[in-house]
């Protein structure tokens, strides 16, 4: 059976692929330190290196941000719903009290995330209601090691890791060590 795509169909089936859970951060023109939650956020290219986010373009934080053309992107482990609940409200101050770094290559660095990427913006689509930005990595920069916060059904969950001498380290590229890997 299929039906008419409305917004909250789309929401529900979209809402079965899980995604990982991200923090974009940039500085607006006054150098504030600016950032929201996302989950679309993807890999594009290796060669150049290009990755790629979406963003409401009537949020309060990436308007912000887009006229310096930087960004990082933090991604979270499954322990940081703080992080959250501070870039994923419409309310607050997101910065404030918060032990955050600045970066030479993006924007602010958020402790304890599994990983940042620093970007510069290489292009930007307009797409219905969001823009589609494509940003060229200039730095990656590892963070603390653990499991990935996900965002599936509409609910915030993190993977349960299973019992196993493979670890995030040495992961291979056997199908065995992937499962071990994504318990």
């Amino acid at each position: 059976m299929t039906v008419e795509p409305t917004p909250d169909r789309m929401r529900h089936a979209l809402g079965h692929f899980a995604t990982g859970v991200t923090i974009v951060t940039g500085l607006a023109d006054d150098g504030t330190p600016v950032g929201f939650a996302c989950q679309s956020f993807a890999s594009v290219s290796l060669h150049p290196p290009l990755v790629l986010f979406c963003a409401d373009h009537r949020g309060r934080s990436w308007p912000r941000m887009r006229g310096q053309g930087r960004f990082t992107v933090n991604v979270l482990g499954h322990d940081q719903r703080d992080l959250i609940a501070r870039f994923g409200s419409a309310d607050g101050a997101r910065f404030d009290g918060l032990d955050w770094t600045p970066s030479e290559r993006g924007g602010p660095s958020l402790p304890g995330v599994l990983v940042r990427v620093h970007c510069s913006v290489e292009q930007v689509h307009v797409a219905g209601d969001h823009d589609v930005v494509v940003g060229r990595v200039l730095d990656l920069e590892d963070g603390e090691s653990g499991r990935p916060m996900l965002f599936y059904r509409g609910r915030l969950t993190v993977t349960e890791r299973r019992t196993s001498s493979a670890s995030d380290e040495t992961v291979g590229d056997s199908p065995e060590a992937m499962d071990d890997y994504w318990g």
